[in-house]
């Protein structure tokens, strides 16, 4: 399916207090508001007596135009969630507390369709297209795909901040 390529991936590291509802819930929809179809490959979760460890990966897709498309794959990585109470303006309010990662990887698909595959004719001329037609285009893709996971890793770092000092 397509020549891919990956052209970023990024990683984010947090440890402290944190909803992973409101993290999970935020990532998937700043994805979604960009046009991807988001679609949840795995989720474990293993119980660790009063805390857990979760791993969920994720996968999604957006088309650029006929030929380009863009995935991404997010792979998240809890450990020892618990629940947890911090004063808060002379209250006590729950939350929960663990070390969160997020690793964020984009990767530009050319002929996601395989519609330049099927002989050595078209895959010449492919090669043509993609050398001498293609190429500026392909770098204007890289380049949106790569601040799309570096802006998401930004995002989530804003969110991991604002979520701890609520």
């Amino acid at each position: 399916m397509g020549d891919k390529q990956k052209v970023a991936e990024e990683k984010i590291s947090y440890d402290g207090v944190f909803d992973f509802k409101d993290a999970y819930s935020f990532l998937y929809t700043l994805f979604s508001d960009w046009g991807y179809g988001i679609a949840e490959k795995s989720y474990s979760e293993k119980n660790k007596g009063e805390s857990k460890d979760i791993d969920v990966s994720w996968e999604g897709s957006r088309k650029f135009d006929d030929y380009f498309k863009a995935n991404v794959k997010i792979d998240w990585k809890v450990q020892g969630l618990k629940a947890a109470e911090v004063m808060k303006d002379g209250k006590k309010e729950k939350v929960q507390m663990g070390k969160i990662e997020v690793k964020i990887t984009g990767i530009l698909v050319k002929d996601y369709e395989d519609k330049w595959t099927g002989t050595p004719m078209l895959k010449f001329m492919r090669g043509i297209y993609d050398k001498f037609v293609n190429e500026s285009i392909a770098d204007e893709y890289e380049d949106k795909l790569k601040e799309e996971v570096e802006e998401s890793v930004n995002q989530v770092k804003a969110f991991l901040v604002l979520e701890a000092k609520r």
